[in-house]
């Protein structure tokens, strides 16, 4: 399987559907890049990507407005085809596994953190908190360490 991650902005509000009775949301991210060309000149580059989030958890649309934050990871697909002038395009769509809101911009004027899903996990996630610290697991007592593993 190939696997797409990109965190990047919504373009505007997503669009919730229902096809065959199954929920489908979708949105496009974009991820922007800045960098200098070989004669030193600023460039900045966006990529869309076009998103579609086949799921139950329709509790995030909500969250998915314009100017937010989100860190998105699924199956890409390419479609190359011509445009209105005649010249070659293409476009990147993704077929949503993954998805977990990172902020970004508050719509509703409104400054601090706000609890948002995280729907990796189902949890819910201060975006303005420390995360928790990473706990790893301690191998049992009577298990013996071996240091000569073969890989």
């Amino acid at each position: 399987m190939i696997k797409l991650q990109i965190v990047g902005n919504l373009g505007a509000d997503c669009i919730q559907k229902e096809v065959n009775g199954r929920n489908v949301i979708n949105f496009n991210v974009a991820h922007s890049e800045k960098y200098k060309d070989a004669q030193g000149n600023t460039v900045e580059k966006t990529t869309w990507v076009n998103c579609a989030y086949w799921t139950d958890k329709v509790a995030i649309v909500p969250y998915l407005l314009k100017g937010k934050t989100v860190y998105a990871e699924g199956a890409p697909e390419a479609d190359a085809y011509t445009n209105k002038d005649g010249a070659a395009a293409a476009t990147l769509r993704m077929r949503v596994q993954n998805i977990q809101l990172l902020g970004g911009a508050n719509t509703d004027g409104q400054s601090g953190a706000v609890q948002q899903p995280n729907y990796n996990t189902g949890d819910v996630t201060n975006s303005g908190a420390t995360p928790a610290p990473t706990v790893r697991a301690q191998p049992a007592a009577d298990m013996p360490l071996d240091d000569d593993l073969p890989f």
